[in-house]
C-alpha cells in the first residue's frame, strides 16, 4: 500500500534514475486543500505502483490556484509503463471528487548538481521555491556553465543567503531550460536574500549570455507518499 509520510523528499537519493515536475491548475485554495485530499485517498486505497516509484510528492502554491507534482523513478521505462497501465484510473478518481481540475503538462529532468544542507544541519523548511531559468534556442550547452556560476555565487556569498537550507539543479531532457527547487527556511529568509546587495558573481549570474527568461514560484509541502 501507499503511505503518507510528512519528510520532505531526498533529491539526491542515488537511487534516482528520473524525475518529473508537473502542475495542475485547481483555481481557490479550497479545491487545493480538496485536491491534495483526493490524491491522497486514490493512493491509499491501492498498492503502491511499482517499486521503480520512489517517492512522490505535491506541494501548494502560495498563489492559492496551482499544485506541483514532483515523482521520483529509478528510470523512465518504468515510468512509461506505470502511466500506461495504472494513471487513468487514478485522474478518473481525482477528478470525480475535484472536477475541473487543468493539468499543466509535465516536465521531464535529470539532476545536475546540488547545493547540499550542511552536515548537522536539521532545519525544516518553511517555504519551497522553484525557479525556471529559459535559455535562448541553441544555447541548451551554456546550462551547466549557468548553474556552475551560480553555486559559485552561493559559495561567495554565504551571509546573503543564511535562511537557504539547500538548492538542488535540474536540466530538462528537452535542452530547454534548468530548474531550480530549493528548500528555505522561511518566507522573510528568501525575501531577505533577494533584497540583499548583488554581488559580482551575482551580476554575472544575472545578465548570463544566452538566458532567455526567469520565472519563480512558491510552495508549501501538502503531501508525501512512499510505499507503505
Amino acid at each position: 500500500m501507499s503511505r503518507r509520510i510528512e519528510q520532505h523528499p531526498d533529491l539526491t537519493d542515488p537511487r534516482i534514475g528520473a524525475l518529473f515536475f508537473s502542475t495542475w491548475q485547481v483555481g481557490t485554495p479550497e479545491r487545493q486543500r480538496q485536491t491534495v485530499e483526493a490524491i491522497g485517498r486514490a493512493w491509499e486505497r491501492r498498492p503502491w505502483p511499482t517499486g521503480d516509484l520512489l517517492r512522490y510528492h505535491v506541494y501548494a502554491g502560495h498563489d492559492g490556484s496551482t499544485l506541483m507534482h514532483y515523482s521520483q523513478w529509478s528510470d523512465e521505462q518504468a515510468y512509461e509503463a506505470s502511466v500506461k497501465a495504472q494513471r487513468q484510473e487514478w485522474v478518473d478518481e481525482i477528478d470525480t471528487a475535484v472536477p475541473g481540475i487543468e493539468r499543466l503538462g509535465i516536465g521531464r529532468y535529470r539532476l545536475y548538481r546540488s547545493r547540499e544542507r550542511a552536515v548537522g544541519d536539521v532545519r525544516v523548511p518553511g517555504l519551497i521555491v522553484t525557479v525556471r531559468i529559459d535559455f535562448e534556442e541553441g544555447s541548451g550547452e551554456r546550462r551547466e556553465e549557468w548553474v556552475d556560476l551560480v553555486l559559485k555565487a552561493l559559495g561567495d556569498d554565504p551571509e546573503g543567503h543564511a535562511g537557504l537550507i539547500s538548492a538542488h539543479f535540474h536540466l530538462s531532457t528537452d535542452g530547454g531550460h534548468v530548474l531550480n527547487y530549493a528548500e528555505w527556511e522561511s518566507d522573510q529568509a528568501y525575501d531577505e536574500a533577494l533584497a540583499a546587495p548583488a554581488t559580482d558573481t551575482w551580476e554575472r549570474v544575472r545578465t548570463y549570455p544566452g538566458v532567455a527568461g526567469v520565472s519563480g514560484s512558491r510552495y508549501r509541502h501538502a503531501l508525501g507518499l512512499v510505499p507503505g
